[in-house]
């Protein structure tokens, strides 16, 4: 019967110009970067019992994992029920230290400490590895504050932890033959309106002037991610999305959208193929924001939608790199990891199923009526039945709740 909707989906898309079987191939071939923070709640494993910077993960759903052992026990049970090419997204503040735990700081990190994790990843095949500095959860943030800190130790201090996560992003890139993204952001900014807006942006640019001087262009891309506000920085953040967006360009790096980092109004969908303009590489972050970055499970909702027809209309499915950033202590962890690395395949293969060609001719045409009767036709084409091809040809079912709810009786629910 599932064949039958198949072969059935297939010729009402041919109907349409599309071919299914092309959608399907494209995107088995478009990698994901699935982050590591959702299973434990963004704690790490460098001694944080808490977060600042702006970030709260709301929530006590049991079974957190507690342990390495027990975060790469969940990474890879959720891996097995996500579809598709996946990469890892990792966080540095994710370190083995081991005996040197207590001994050696952030910024004295070297890749020696994130061997477990290529081993890890290798192990379950996965891409490559992407990196990111970990510049909140520390003691030595002052009064909020890193790479823009008035403090010159302090600023020193988060700028050599900035060169040594690309030193260890080139290894990471050079161990799978894949270019490690190294995205850089911060959480610095004031609660209340500041006496001076330009000083702090003066520092953070030179703070990254110096983590950029001499990093390995071969197998790293840096990228500068740019955020609104948070709490306790509600009236100032010192990486806007002007100032991250001219430094990337001025720079020649990557800009990174979040798109739970903007004001509610605006939307990311429209910012890719804007920079996609000037830029060969965009970078992407996918989360949920609920009226503020509040990083929401990513489900199958109408910005992603359109977030993966931008990426999809404009031949970008190999320029913009797309990663994961959401956290969720509120329900299973396993089951928001699975169900936002699937939401953001599904918008994939939805944006890879519709017309474009027709749908740009109808609007260099000027016909704007059949377009968008075209528009409102494609909506409800049987998107479902190839999806569960798709899903059949990957090992996998669409029921991914049973096995999720099966490892939280026999794993989740003992950790104590």
């Amino acid at each position: 019967m599932a064949q039958e909707r198949f072969e059935s989906a297939k010729s009402v898309y041919a109907a349409y110009g599309v071919d299914a079987e092309k959608a399907i191939a494209a995107l088995g071939e478009i990698p994901v970067s699935v982050h590591c923070w959702q299973g434990d709640d963004v704690l790490g494993f460098d001694g944080s019992d808490s977060l600042s910077g702006g970030i709260q993960t709301t929530g006590n759903y049991p079974g957190r994992a507690r342990t390495p052992e027990e975060l790469f026990a969940d990474i890879e049970e959720a891996m097995k029920l996500m579809p598709g090419k996946k990469r890892l997204n990792l966080h540095a503040s994710y370190a083995f230290l081991g005996k040197d735990k207590g001994k050696v700081d952030r910024d004295g990190y070297t890749y020696e400490y994130f061997r477990p994790w290529v081993a890890f990843a290798r192990k379950l095949g996965l891409d490559g590895i992407d990196f990111n500095p970990t510049f909140f959860g520390h003691p030595k943030m002052k009064d909020g504050l890193t790479l823009s800190s008035p403090d010159e130790p302090t600023r020193r201090f988060w700028v050599e932890h900035g060169k040594r996560c690309m030193e260890i992003a080139a290894q990471l890139g050079k161990d799978f033959g894949k270019s490690c993204l190294v995205n850089i952001w911060i959480p610095d900014g004031y609660k209340d309106v500041p006496a001076d807006r330009l000083g702090p942006r003066l520092r953070f640019k030179k703070s990254l002037d110096e983590i950029l001087e001499n990093y390995d262009r071969e197998w790293v891309v840096p990228a500068v991610e740019s955020k609104v506000f948070g709490i306790g920085v509600e009236s100032y953040t010192v990486g806007s999305s002007e100032f991250c967006q001219n430094y990337a360009a001025q720079k020649g790096i990557c800009c990174l959208l979040d798109n739970g980092h903007y004001h509610p109004t605006e939307v990311v969908s429209d910012k890719i193929p804007a920079l996609l303009t000037f830029y060969d590489k965009v970078a992407l972050h996918v989360t949920r924001g609920v009226r503020w970055d509040s990083d929401h499970v990513v489900t199958f909702e109408d910005e992603l939608k359109e977030m993966t027809k931008e990426i999809v209309r404009c031949n970008a499915t190999g320029k913009v790199m797309i990663g994961l950033d959401y956290f969720d202590a509120s329900i299973n962890r396993v089951f928001a990891w699975v169900t936002g690395q699937r939401s953001v395949q599904k918008a994939l293969l939805y944006a890879l199923l519709l017309p474009h060609g027709a749908m740009k001719k109808l609007q260099d045409e000027g016909d704007f009526a059949q377009l968008m009767f075209l528009q409102e036709r494609v909506k409800t084409l049987p998107l479902e039945d190839v999806w569960a091809e798709y899903l059949r040809r990957q090992g996998m079912e669409d029921d991914y709740y049973t096995a999720v709810t099966a490892y939280e009786r026999d794993v989740l629910a003992k950790r104590k």
